[in-house]
């Protein structure tokens, strides 16, 4: 055996080792962006609604709280939209208060039946935000899509953006969605998928996976009707829960979406710190395996 040959099997051990394993695990799960390489841990956060707080002191202040436990806890993509109300400016309020970390990977939407304002709202968008550029940039509910595609490309080529996308949710227009992924060069596209709305499997994710674009999913927990759905039925988490790590319904929620092989991410959205770490639990231990996926599908139908 020569040296080579030694070192090899001596690093292969060490990767493989309890102490390198339970450094990943520490880590958390992180996948990687198709466009480039980069890595994302699996779990982001959204603002829909819970950042939508307007000047209130108070709730500020409790947002801020949530938005430092996200990134205490490992997270990184932060996803925001002008149609938020004003969850741009509580986001920049907290973000003022936190401190702008490192590991922020700036996620935001254009949204604008005006085709020619794509550089100027975002340009609102980072002074709301305090940031100086976005990582990724979005098309919001393919609204005037051609044309603010062809300036977000622009913007990209010149260093304004890293990334770009298109979202939608509600599993609205998923046909026109799926014509785009196929004709156009998208880094990311954001859609609705959660264990009770499927439907993207069937063409949108294959679609994904082949063209190489990231995938964010929204609505994870069916704007919280999953919460509501096991609380009626006074549901307790499957034993099987535990072999893949998940003490709670949210890692449970969380698990099943972020385990697909052609997701990237998950943007939960919350107002409570409480909620929030559970949430970023989801990224720590074992992913369910498909045989596992199949069984949490089976659980929640027969609700």
């Amino acid at each position: 055996m020569n040296r080579r040959h030694s070192l090899k099997l001596i690093g292969t051990a060490l990767a493989l080792s309890p102490s390198a394993a339970l450094a990943q695990e520490t880590k958390g799960a992180m996948k990687k962006i198709p466009s480039s390489g980069e890595e994302l841990p699996v779990i982001g956060m959204g603002t829909w609604r819970t950042f939508n707080v307007g000047g209130d002191t108070v709730l500020r202040d409790a947002r801020t709280e949530v938005l430092k436990t996200f990134f205490a806890n490992g997270g990184a993509m932060v996803d925001c939209s002008p149609m938020y109300g004003s969850a741009r400016e509580v986001l920049g309020y907290a973000l003022r208060k936190t401190g702008i970390p490192k590991t922020l990977f700036s996620a935001e939407k254009i949204f604008s039946e005006d085709g020619s304002a794509t550089r100027k709202q975002t340009a609102e968008s980072a002074g709301l935000w305090g940031v100086k550029t976005f990582d990724l940039m979005q098309i919001h509910n393919l609204v005037k899509w051609q044309e603010h595609l062809a300036t977000l490309r622009k913007m990209k080529e010149e260093g304004v953006i890293r990334y770009l996308g298109i979202t939608t949710s509600h599993g609205r227009r998923h046909e026109d969605l799926e014509k785009i992924m196929k004709s156009e060069p998208l880094d990311f596209v954001q859609l609705t998928y959660n264990i009770t709305h499927r439907e993207v499997e069937e063409r949108l994710l294959p679609v994904a996976a082949e063209k190489g674009i990231a995938i964010i999913a929204n609505r994870p927990f069916d704007g919280a009707d999953l919460f509501s759905l096991v609380k009626s039925k006074n549901a307790k988490l499957p034993g099987y829960a535990a072999e893949i790590g998940c003490k709670t319904w949210a890692e449970f929620f969380l698990k099943f979406i972020v385990s697909h092989p052609a997701v990237t991410c998950a943007i939960p959205a919350t107002g409570k710190v409480a909620h929030m770490e559970e949430n970023m639990a989801a990224r720590l231990g074992p992913m369910p395996d498909e045989e596992t996926r199949k069984r949490m599908i089976e659980t929640i139908a027969k609700l």
